[in-house]
């Protein structure tokens, strides 16, 4: 269902800006660039791939703009139970300009742009996935496309996660312990956090894998292909060199003999300590 709040929505419309202007301030999200040019936030650099004014909402991560061109928001995941409260957030965008960046320009299967949304006001820059998550109303996707960029939205996962915001009050959605394939095949199918130590990384064929338990058939493991090994690398995370850390890792839960996830990319890996 499309959302669309007209000129008469007066007092109704004052309140979902009021609350927005406060999430914004509270979350840190507040940022300046100049005018054209590639927006730096830690090490994350995203350029400007296009602009418009919001003129609908479609569901929790998707915007008209320019009443025809559908903008998904690229590198969160939105639970369920927050649908209502993301949409809120980005009903308060409605008649807003807002500017469109991403590391390239980029489209999905459907032929909707995919990119962060920043609305602009008084030379700054609000950044619309990072008041999401630090507000606990989505989590950081498995694919965000850079691992800078990954960091500073984990960052803001973390802080969101500690004070018990939004989806992390809620027991379901707690980062699930990778000593319990159990509650992780509970999941198949579905996106999750997993946190544990890593016993061993072993390669076999054109597959490497990250072992969380010594019983391949049972525990929790994640896979990566061979070939990709050059890309993790290249990001500063060795496959190899997890062998006894603690890391978290994110992604849909598939079950073969024991519950895995695949990783395409190394901002799916979090390092704990």
């Amino acid at each position: 269902m499309i959302r669309r709040l007209g000129c008469g929505c007066g007092a109704r419309m004052r309140q979902i800006l009021c609350g927005l202007a406060a999430a914004i301030a509270m979350s840190g999200t507040t940022l300046r660039a100049d005018d054209g040019k590639p927006l730096v936030i830690g090490g994350c650099k995203l350029a400007i791939v296009g602009t418009g004014v919001v003129s609908a909402v479609i569901d929790a991560r998707t915007v008209v703009l320019d009443a025809s061109r559908e903008v998904r928001l690229t590198a969160i995941e939105v639970a369920a139970p927050r649908d209502d409260a993301a949409r809120l957030t980005l009903d308060g965008l409605i008649g807003v300009p807002v500017v469109l960046r991403n590391l390239a320009p980029n489209t999905d299967r459907y032929g909707r742009s995919q990119a962060h949304i920043f609305a602009p006001g008084d030379g700054s820059e609000r950044w619309v996935q990072s008041e999401l998550i630090a507000r606990g109303e989505a989590r950081v996707a498995a694919r965000v496309g850079d691992r800078a960029c990954a960091a500073e939205l984990l960052s803001r996962e973390r802080a969101a996660r500690d004070a018990k915001l939004g989806l992390w009050a809620e027991p379901y959605y707690a980062v699930k312990r990778a000593e319990d394939p159990a509650a992780i095949a509970a999941e198949r199918g579905r996106f999750a956090i997993i946190e544990g130590k890593v016993l061993s990384v072993r390669e076999s064929g054109a597959t490497i894998y990250v072992n969380f338990g010594r019983r391949w058939s049972q525990d929790f493991t994640v896979t990566l292909l061979k070939r990709n090994e050059r890309s993790f690398a290249a990001a500063g995370l060795e496959p190899r060199r997890l062998e006894g850390r603690r890391v978290r890792v994110r992604g849909f839960v598939e079950e073969r003999g024991g519950p895995w996830i695949e990783a395409l990319r190394p901002e799916q890996f979090e390092i704990v300590e």
